[in-house]
């Protein structure tokens, strides 16, 4: 067992080195959430129950270009591996138009129609009427966040995440300062709300958005080819839509699916405590999960450039170690987070948010469970995300992210929630049986070791 911990010199370093600015990335996105939240929850449990409705759809899109992203890293790390530059200009270029196509289709829907597309995911009034106000401005913000979120994802494939740290951390403040400035009218800007949460989250973006143009058109070390970017070829085009479409469709569709829990819980009893509850739980839980997504991450860089190097045959010895520090990390965070929602989250955050008792129980409830089944998620996200996907294995990775979502947790939460109305807690257990289920198939296609696959063209360099 303990050999399996035993690596070359210098592994852990390497390691630790591209987990913690993918960590630190992850910790300011999921700040700024929650300093969002914070600063919208301070106005009563309806502007929050209302921008946490607008969030449902913001959230799909969100994972739609993170699996534009990681599906561009399946290519771009193992072309980074075989030091094939023309190939990941080739492979920017397709992830920046379909990334592009997604967002101002999204904007167009949000500013055009936000009352009628808000009350699909609630029955209050109240809380669509607020959605709308904060949907219409946001929905531009994603847009320009398109382009961010791919150029980032290109430098994180090539071993370089530092980059998109450091855009994020800028993003971060500037979009904090400016929700004090425009929700509470401050420096002599009137006060606008919710209204004012949405318009400074724009502006962040736009700013984001110049900060990678400008980089990416100075940067001496990655040669932006615009010949390449905006005429990526055939051939690339269909190497991306044969291994990065299965990713995008796989985030799409867990998006699509996760969002289906806040619109249940949206259309029961009481959905205005619930919704605030799952707002305040959900940006905790994100805050709380970042070394997950990190330790993932790195496992689709390790991988993806271990196979790009001709080492095809370290790969298995590789994934099964990054698996097993995932657990074990699962395990420890778990319990700590644990400890810290009882003697200090409870006691010092949830007064912030001005939260009712029964939604400040509620949100206890989805924490405890959140945090006792950590290390099964910990695991399932290092496996799918990272191990299987950076090997190569994306078809048979969608099938096991999001079978155990649809066929399972969905149903059963329906049925719980709508049909029976047993109430929140039987809709959040039924929530989390889709890691206990992902576990015991994604372990199995992991044991066969068929997941490993060089997905690069070496003919690459050639295509027009």
């Amino acid at each position: 067992m303990f050999k399996l911990f035993q690596r070359e010199a210098g592994f852990y370093r390497k390691l630790l080195a591209l987990a913690l600015p993918i960590l630190l990335q992850n910790l300011i996105t999921n700040s700024l959430g929650l300093v969002d939240t914070f600063m919208v929850g301070t106005m009563g449990q309806g502007p929050l129950a209302g921008v946490t409705l607008a969030n449902i759809p913001v959230f799909v899109v969100q994972l739609m270009m993170f699996g534009i992203q990681s599906g561009s890293s399946v290519l771009i790390s193992q072309y980074w591996g075989k030091g094939d530059m023309k190939a990941i200009n080739r492979v920017m270029g397709i992830g920046m138009y379909a990334a592009g196509a997604i967002g101002l289709g999204f904007a167009l829907i949000m500013g055009l129609f936000p009352n009628q597309f808000m009350s699909l995911f609630g029955k209050d009034a109240h809380v669509i009427a607020t959605a709308a106000r904060y949907a219409r401005i946001v929905g531009w913000s994603y847009f320009f966040d398109s382009f961010v979120q791919v150029y980032n994802g290109v430098h994180r494939a090539m071993g370089d995440p530092k980059r998109g740290l450091y855009i994020l951390a800028v993003s971060m403040a500037c979009n904090t300062f400016l929700n004090w400035v425009f929700i509470f009218g401050n420096l002599g800007a009137p006060r606008l709300g919710v209204e004012g949460a949405a318009l400074a989250t724009l502006l962040a973006r736009v700013l984001s958005c110049a900060i990678a143009v400008g980089w990416a058109v100075l940067d001496r070390n990655f040669r932006i080819d615009p010949a390449l970017l905006f005429r990526p070829g055939g051939k690339m085009t269909r190497r991306f839509i044969r291994f990065a479409t299965p990713v995008m469709c796989n985030e799409t569709f867990w998006g699509l699916g996760t969002s289906i829990f806040p619109t249940i819980m949206g259309h029961m009893d009481g959905s205005e405590e619930i919704l605030a509850a799952y707002a305040i739980a959900g940006n905790i839980t994100n805050l709380c999960t970042v070394g997950v997504f990190a330790i993932a991450g790195t496992a689709a860089i390790l991988v993806g450039q271990e196979i790009g190097s001709g080492n095809a045959d370290k790969v298995y010895a590789l994934g099964a170690l990054l698996d097993a520090l995932a657990f074990l990390f699962g395990i420890a965070a778990g319990a700590a987070f644990l400890a810290l929602l009882y003697f200090f989250i409870i006691p010092v955050l949830y007064p912030l948010f001005k939260l009712s008792p029964s939604a400040g129980d509620i949100c206890t409830m989805m924490l405890t469970l959140v945090f006792c089944f950590l290390p099964l998620r910990s695991f399932d996200t290092t496996n799918i995300v990272g191990v299987l996907r950076g090997g190569g294995d994306v078809r048979t990775a969608t099938i096991i992210d999001l079978a155990p979502l649809w066929v399972v947790a969905i149903p059963l939460a329906a049925l719980a929630g709508v049909v029976l109305q047993a109430g929140i807690v039987w809709v959040y257990l039924a929530m989390m049986s889709e890691s206990v289920v992902k576990s015991f198939i994604g372990f199995g296609r992991f044991r066969t070791g068929k997941w490993v696959r060089d997905v690069t063209l070496p003919d690459l360099r050639e295509a027009v």
